[in-house]
């Protein structure tokens, strides 16, 4: 294995990669709209040789691009949806959106834009460099759409898309750099529609059957019942229809949307039940009936260890990027937009995960460590991510790369304004090499391969549940 050679075919389509990463930047597709983004990245891994199958689990904008017909299947996610509500001015520290468009358009706030591109760039260059050195590989480059909103890989897991894939790797970007070793929250969603009886609410109250009502028992049920779940769990609703605006009506119909979250997906079932029955009981004492339909659900993300340690390697081996005084002087105005408690948080975090001191941070804007990886799967972070379902199905493991200022949170204009500049650029390559490299690692050592699955194996003893009906289809 020559990594200087890896790495060098990963520079020698650095033009490429930075150039879908700021298309896709431009385009800010939603959602199962991502119809100009799937293309860009599907139409240049067939311009290198990968031969792509569009529209797949029913998602037009989902897609798989193969290379390879013998050797180990390894499986490189992509992601290239952006969010609502988030268009903002490139490597601009000031919030605005850019030009042409609106405060309400769609913007990359999570760095999809970057996360597919690096995934292409390490798909690319894996596959020219075993070409070129005769080494056998399939190598399975997974278009995933929707991971916002929507979920798309857990259609694909459904699927069993993943199944016969030997590892999965993926990365995302953000402001440190770092290997996730710790869980994610399952998450099941769910609407309860109830239906009642209209009637004029002075004249004949008597006859009407509140849909409304039933909702706000269903709430006050569920709010006793938190008590009496594990604490790590997580409820959220909200109304998607309360009935109508007057309030001289007996409201027929009322439907209310909830997130059941726990750290593990059968806990997440257990939660799910118990609702359920409360939704049922609202419904009886208000005489109405209720509609329940289970949505989407996201797995719990379930690290893979002997993967982690192989990225861990990979990652110093690669190493980090140097920064130019411009590059540094711009991270600077975006941490100038946060709040110093916020910042000063962060770098306390980021000094103690890489076990060094608080003042080893002090004028420092983008990180310039590589965390010590910690495996600590029993420690869920606190969101939800369909990278889940792919973890359940085969040994799957991601990692961060640095690609925005320190202390920029997920989600915002700041993201959103740093996801093209040339700091992002950089920490683009840097994935593009550690994914690349990790894969690698585990084609030319079959026993990383071996271990990887008997721990996945340990780790998951029943197979891939999906959290999703059977009859639940894309929300395209």
């Amino acid at each position: 294995m020559n990594n200087k050679k890896l790495f060098k075919a990963v520079d020698n389509i650095k033009d490429i990669i930075t150039n879908v990463n700021d298309k896709i930047w431009e385009y800010s597709e939603i959602y199962f709209k991502e119809y100009k983004s799937a293309q860009t990245l599907a139409m240049t891994a067939e311009q290198f040789g990968f031969s792509t199958t569009m529209g797949i689990s029913g998602i037009p904008t989902a897609f798989v691009s193969k290379w390879g017909e013998k050797g180990p299947k390894i499986g490189i996610l992509a992601e290239y949806d952006a969010l609502d509500s988030l268009c903002q001015a490139k490597g601009i520290a000031e919030k605005k959106p850019s030009n042409g468009h609106n405060d309400g358009d769609p913007g990359h706030g999570c760095g999809h834009n970057s996360l597919g591109a690096g995934s292409l760039g390490a798909a690319i260059a894996l596959k020219e460099y075993c070409e070129e050195n005769n080494i056998d590989a399939q190598i399975h480059f997974f278009g995933c759409p929707g991971e916002e909103n929507g979920s798309g890989k857990v259609f694909m897991a459904r699927d069993g898309l993943f199944d016969d894939i030997d590892i999965c790797l993926t990365w995302h970007p953000g402001s440190e750099n770092k290997i996730t070793g710790n869980g994610s929250l399952a998450n099941i969603s769910i609407k309860y529609k109830f239906h009642g009886v209209a009637s004029h609410a002075a004249a004949a109250p008597h006859l009407g059957r509140s849909a409304l009502d039933a909702c706000e028992l269903m709430n006050m049920g569920v709010n006793y019942l938190r008590e009496h779940i594990i604490p790590e769990a997580r409820i959220h609703y909200s109304y998607l229809d309360a009935g109508g605006k007057a309030p001289n009506v007996v409201q027929d119909y009322a439907c209310t949307y909830f997130f059941i979250r726990a750290p593990k997906a059968k806990q997440a079932f257990e939660i799910v039940n118990r609702v359920d029955d409360i939704a049922k009981g609202a419904a009886m004492m208000t005489g109405t009936s209720v509609e329940i339909i289970h949505m989407d659900g996201l797995s719990d993300y379930i690290p893979n260890k002997v993967l982690g340690d192989v990225i861990y390697e990979s990652f110093k081996e690669v190493g980090l990027p140097e920064y130019t005084y411009n590059e540094i002087e711009l991270a600077k105005s975006y941490t100038d937009t946060i709040e110093k408690d916020v910042i000063a948080i962060e770098k306390e975090k980021m000094a103690k995960a890489n076990n060094v001191d608080i003042s080893d941070y002090d004028g420092i804007y983008i990180d310039k460590n590589i965390a010590p990886y910690i495996h600590q799967p029993q420690n869920a972070m606190p969101g939800s991510t369909d990278v889940g379902d792919v973890s359940y199905c085969t040994p799957t493991a991601q990692f961060n790369v640095a690609t925005v200022a320190i202390g920029t949170p997920g989600h915002s204009w700041q993201m959103t304004s740093q996801g093209a500049v040339s700091y992002a650029h950089k920490g683009i390559i840097i994935a593009a090499k550690v994914l690349a490299l990790t894969a690698l690692k585990a084609i030319l050592n079959p026993e990383i391969i071996e271990k990887a699955k008997n721990e996945h194996k340990k780790n998951v003893p029943d197979g891939y549940i999906c959290l999703t009906a059977n009859d639940y289809m894309p929300d395209l």
